[in-house]
């Protein structure tokens, strides 16, 4: 009887191991699924942008993040809108302004966005104070 209790446990155990292995895999899967949203040099900065101000003019983010050209700057905003993070408006002026927001669905990354500047603070903050 107390080998087929051992048993039980044991298979009890190697259970709950498979289940966190496949909820790792799944979290794994997951940030990478994030990582291959958010790729790159400039996405981050471009969204964090937007996130700031609510609504930018392309010339305005050209600005804002600093080093990114005007090519790369449009390539990474077509990006953004195919992924739904970025709503792009062309307004009716003369010349004709285009205006960026971030959709419901980018807004989410707006925790994101603070908590990456809160820890990018800490962290310039920590390593010139060696």
């Amino acid at each position: 009887m107390e080998s087929q209790t051992k048993a039980f446990h044991q298979e009890q155990q190697s259970c709950k191991i498979d289940e966190f292995q496949q909820h790792q895999r799944k979290r794994m899967r997951a940030v990478q699924d994030s990582m291959d949203v958010l790729n790159g040099k400039w996405k981050i900065s471009i969204i964090s942008s937007i996130c700031c101000y609510k609504k930018r003019r392309f010339s305005d983010i050209l600005n804002d993040v600093e080093g990114i050209s005007n090519r790369m700057l449009s390539k990474e905003l077509k990006e953004l809108e195919i992924n739904q993070l970025v709503k792009r408006t062309v307004l009716d002026t003369q010349p004709i302004t285009v205006q960026y927001e971030l959709t419901e669905h980018g807004s989410t990354l707006k925790t994101i966005i603070n908590n990456l500047a809160e820890w990018g603070i800490a962290h310039r903050k920590k390593i010139i104070e060696k």
